[in-house]
């Protein structure tokens, strides 16, 4: 029972990885946020990252690949994860409201032409709404990633990419195949760039 329980959730991964993999127009988006992502950190801006539980995970680990390598030996670029900041997060939730802990954030440290990856796998998380409004008035590039459900969201996005899943844990692996690839581009973009000069 428990092994067809774990291949179903293999199968379901393969399927929501599948349909991601097939769409010409989710390649189109991700290679579009990957260009939005190289411009920026080329000038010398940088990348913020939010999301809630899981996302909160992933959006560490992705500013982690920024700041330290993804595959390639090269200079460290600007990615913060503002998930990670025990004071931060508990002063601003306790002072403003949890709606306000991304907001508080991207209002002190983001500056026009940073990008933000708003990671909801709802579309619908208020404190992601917040900082996607914040970041647009700031004219920071804001790329939502969400699933199916959450197309409501773009009207908050310079750019959305949706996972073709309904299903949390699909969505969210769904995410970090796409947060990956962009990794890999942007890093194969600007180490051609500065070898080009």
């Amino acid at each position: 029972m428990n092994q067809d329980r774990i291949a179903a959730h293999f199968q379901s991964s393969l399927d929501g990885l599948t349909r991601a993999v097939q769409s010409n127009e989710l390649l189109a988006t991700t290679h579009t946020i990957a260009g939005a992502v190289a411009d920026a950190l080329k000038s010398g801006n940088k990348l913020l990252l939010i999301g809630n539980g899981g996302s909160a995970a992933d959006a560490q680990h992705i500013a982690a690949e920024i700041v330290g390598r993804y595959k390639q030996e090269r200079l460290g670029w600007a990615a913060i994860a503002l998930t990670t900041d025990t004071s931060a997060l508990t002063a601003i939730a306790n002072d403003y409201g949890f709606e306000q802990i991304f907001a508080r954030q991207v209002q002190g440290l983001a500056h026009r032409g940073d990008v933000l990856f708003a990671l909801t796998t709802s579309g619908r998380s208020p404190n992601i709404l917040a900082a996607l409004k914040t970041a647009r008035n700031l004219g920071v590039t804001t790329v939502g990633f969400t699933g199916t459900k959450g197309e409501s969201l773009r009207a908050s996005c310079d750019h959305l990419f949706v996972s073709p899943s309904d299903d949390t844990p699909v969505i969210q692996q769904i995410h970090m195949m796409a947060m990956h690839a962009i990794c890999d581009a942007v890093e194969h973009m600007l180490i051609d760039a500065t070898k080009a000069k």
